[in-house]
C-alpha cells in the first residue's frame, strides 16, 4: 500500500490529472472510508506521512485541514491524529462521497439520505403541483424525455437525467429552504441514483412511476403529486436496500 499511495500522491497536474495535494487527499480518504485506516487508530506522525507517501510538509498539511474540515480526524498536540467515527463525517464532501460509492460499508448513510428524501420530496411534489409556472413544468417535462431517451437504467445518461428530474420539480416547489437542500445534497442524490439503477426493476416500470409525477404536476394535482412520489422514493429505498446487501456478498458498487 504504501508504494501504490506513493505514486498516487506523486501524480501531477498535466495531461489532466489531479496536482500532489489533491491526490494524496483521495488516497487517505480512499483508505478511510474503506477501513483500511480504522476508525479509532492513530495515523503515522507528520515525517513518517511524508516518506510513506513522498510529499511535501505543506502538502500533507493541507490535506490534513482537510480531513479535519469533514471531521474524519482530530489532531491534538502530543495526541497524534485519530480517525473519527463515521457518524461524524461529512459524507457531503465530494472527495468523500466519491469513496462511499466505491466502499459502500454504511448503509446507513444512504438510508438517511432516503429519510430525507421521504420528507423532502412529496411535499415539494404537492407544492410544484401548485405554485410550478409552466416553464418549469416543461422543465420537468424535459428531463423526463431524457430519462426516456436513455433507454436503460444501466447508463450515467439515466443517472443525470434523473437527477434533474428531481431537482426540476425541488426548485418548481417555490420553496427556497428545498432548493438550497437540494443544492446541498445533489451529489448524494446522483450517487444513489447511480447505484439503485442496479436493481432489477425494470425500465418501463421506472419511467411509469416518474411519468405518474410529472402527470400529477401538470394536472395541477397536489395530493397525486405527493402519493406518487411517496410511491416513487418508496421504490428507490427497496432498491437501494437490495443493492445494498448484494454489495456485501459480490462485489463493491462502482
Amino acid at each position: 500500500m504504501a508504494e501504490s499511495g506513493r505514486a498516487n500522491a506523486h501524480t501531477r497536474e498535466k495531461g489532466g490529472r489531479r496536482p500532489v495535494k489533491d491526490n494524496l487527499l483521495h488516497v487517505l480518504i480512499d483508505r478511510i472510508v474503506s477501513g483500511e485506516i480504522a476508525e479509532g487508530s492513530t495515523l503515522p506522525n507528520e515525517a513518517d506521512l511524508q516518506e510513506l507517501y513522498g510529499v511535501s510538509r505543506t502538502t500533507l498539511r493541507e490535506s490534513m485541514q482537510h480531513l479535519v474540515a469533514q471531521s474524519m480526524v482530530r489532531s491534538r498536540t502530543r495526541g497524534g491524529t485519530i480517525v473519527l467515527p463515521r457518524d461524524q463525517w461529512n459524507y457531503l464532501d465530494p472527495i468523500v462521497l466519491d469513496a462511499a460509492m466505491r466502499h459502500p460499508k454504511d448503509e446507513r448513510f444512504y438510508q438517511s439520505l432516503v429519510d430525507a428524501r421521504m420528507v423532502l420530496e412529496p411535499a415539494a411534489a404537492e407544492a410544484a403541483a401548485i405554485n410550478a409556472t409552466t416553464r418549469q413544468i416543461m422543465v420537468i417535462a424535459e428531463a423526463f424525455d431524457e430519462m426516456v431517451a436513455a433507454h436503460s437504467r444501466y447508463t450515467d445518461a439515466w443517472s443525470q437525467a434523473d437527477l434533474q428530474f428531481h431537482t426540476a420539480i425541488i426548485n418548481a416547489s417555490g420553496n427556497w429552504v428545498y432548493r438550497q437542500f437540494a443544492a446541498a445534497i445533489g451529489a448524494a442524490l446522483l450517487a444513489s441514483f447511480r447505484i439503485t439503477n442496479r436493481a432489477s426493476q425494470s425500465h418501463e416500470y421506472a419511467l411509469n412511476i416518474h411519468r405518474a409525477v410529472l402527470d400529477a404536476i401538470r394536472m395541477r394535482d397536489p395530493q397525486g403529486a405527493r402519493r406518487a412520489m411517496e410511491t416513487l422514493v418508496a421504490g428507490a429505498r427497496r432498491e437501494l436496500s437490495e443493492v445494498l446487501q448484494a454489495s456485501k456478498v459480490t462485489t463493491p458498487v462502482p
